[in-house]
This record gives C-alpha cells, sequence and structure tokens, in this order.
C-alpha cells in the first residue's frame, strides 16, 4: 500500500510526462485539453491512465494516436514495470482499449482497425501541420521584432536561438518548433536554416509572404477545432462524477472540483 505523499508525487510525475502527448489534430497537449480524467499508481511500479474525447465519435485515427503515446510516456517512466490505458466512453473504445494494451505492435493494431491505414502516413500528416503552425508563431514573432523578410530567410539555427521574444505565445511555441525541427533533421548544425518547408525547400524571400499565407490557414483550421474541442470537453466533463472516496489528485489537477469560493457560492 502506498502512503499517500509518494502516491500523489508518482501521480504527479505521471501527469507531467503525459504534457508531451499532443491531440494529433490540434497540436495542444491532451493534459490541457482535459481528456486525461484519471491515473492511479498502484504499489509504485503500476500505473493506470483513463482519458476520455471530446465526443463519443472522435476519429479513431485520433484516439489510438493518443493511447499510444500516453503509453508510450507512461512506460518511458523509470519506475514503471506495469501501464494499462482506458479509454472511456467512445465508439471505438474497446478495440481501442485491446490494442493499445495487448502488447502487439501499434503499426499492426493501428492498420487492422482503421481500414489498413500506415500509421507513420497517419503521423507525418499531422506533424506537417503542427510544424506549420509553430513555424507561423516564431515567423510573426520575429516580424514583429522588426526583423526584415531577407534576415528571416537567411537565419541560421544558432541566430534564432539568439533571439529574445517577448510574446507568450512565441515563447511556447520556440522549443517546440526547435524539437521538430531537430526530429525531422530539418536543422541540426548551429549553420543550418532556421526557416524551412516541412519538405526542407527552401523559403525564398520573394515567396515569405504566401508562405505565410498558407501557415495561416492551417493555424485558422486547427483553432477553430480546438476551440470547438474544448467546448465540447467542457460541456462533457461537467458529467465526470468524483469517486466514493472523494477527490482524487487528478481531480483537482484536471479542474473537476470547482474552487472553494466558486463551490460555497452555488450552496
Amino acid at each position: 500500500m502506498l502512503v499517500a505523499n509518494l502516491k500523489a508525487e508518482l501521480e504527479t510525475e505521471v501527469w507531467d510526462c503525459l504534457h508531451n502527448v499532443t491531440d494529433p489534430e490540434l497540436d495542444e497537449p491532451v493534459t490541457d485539453m482535459g481528456f486525461i480524467e484519471r491515473i492511479e499508481v498502484k504499489d509504485a511500479k503500476s500505473v493506470k491512465v483513463e482519458f476520455r474525447l471530446p465526443t463519443y465519435w472522435c476519429s479513431p485515427n485520433f484516439a489510438f494516436l493518443m493511447a499510444f503515446g500516453i503509453r508510450r510516456e507512461v512506460t518511458s517512466l523509470p519506475w514503471v514495470i506495469e501501464a494499462e490505458v482506458q479509454l472511456n466512453d467512445h465508439c471505438f473504445g474497446d478495440k481501442v482499449n485491446e490494442g493499445v494494451n495487448s502488447g502487439r505492435a501499434y503499426h499492426d493494431i493501428f492498420a487492422e482497425y482503421c481500414d489498413g491505414a500506415k500509421l507513420d502516413e497517419v503521423v507525418e500528416k499531422f506533424l506537417a501541420k503542427a510544424f506549420d503552425r509553430r513555424q507561423e508563431t516564431v515567423l510573426l514573432g520575429l516580424q514583429a521584432l522588426g526583423h526584415r523578410p531577407s534576415e528571416i530567410v537567411t537565419m541560421t539555427l544558432a541566430e534564432l536561438q539568439q533571439v529574445t521574444f517577448n510574446g507568450e505565445e512565441e515563447l511556447r511555441q520556440l522549443p517546440r518548433y526547435l524539437d521538430l525541427l531537430a526530429v525531422q533533421g530539418l536543422a541540426t548544425e548551429p549553420d543550418d536554416l532556421a526557416f524551412t518547408t516541412w519538405e526542407g525547400h527552401e523559403i525564398a524571400v520573394a515567396d515569405l509572404s504566401d508562405h505565410l499565407t498558407r501557415l495561416r490557414s492551417t493555424r485558422i483550421n486547427m483553432e477553430f477545432n480546438g476551440a470547438l474541442c474544448r467546448g465540447l470537453a467542457k460541456t462533457r466533463y461537467k458529467e465526470v462524477e468524483i469517486g466514493p472516496d472523494g477527490p482524487q489528485l487528478i481531480d483537482f489537477i484536471a479542474g473537476h472540483v470547482p474552487p472553494r469560493e466558486e463551490a460555497a457560492a452555488t450552496d
């Protein structure tokens, strides 16, 4: 039996690692989106994570990708020996849960349940959108700081890393953009260009405006879907019931328990 303090500490560690799992369509952490419903740590080695999406019919592709992501991050914690992921209240929930917890290769599971779709192709599609959104934020931030188009398209990775941004969104997206550059091998050396297309092509000065227009279109679409998902999730998560033993740590983190002053006002 875990003591309460250790249990809370381990559950917080699990919560923190889940920030690395994003909704593939929105490029936002599942923790920020309010999708994580319950985290249970048993015996300092076994973890169960329950999550729920905004609607009963959310895309199975997204559900699988998030479930696999949750399991990947949880099992990366050095103290975790066993991990179970459970998707609640979803039309594809049984298949997702069986697939992600079966121990089979997730590429095979995904193809079996998603009409033969290849997981790598789906991941690539959404990574490209995430790249566009992150890059646009950084580009607009540079323009706001007074950088000319000719300076931007020739900026190196080292030069970008020396820029001091002021905006909250730029500060949030810059490290995420740099991570994608490294993961995709688009910019790994100090002298590499900091800004290319997703395919690795250079951006000409004359093309920067059109490039930004395309990025803006991607961002608007993602923001619209994000606003819709947050609204649906907020409405749906009002149904979450606190267990018989009272609120757990995850209930406070996820906002299932109203602030004391708000609760008092409704009494």
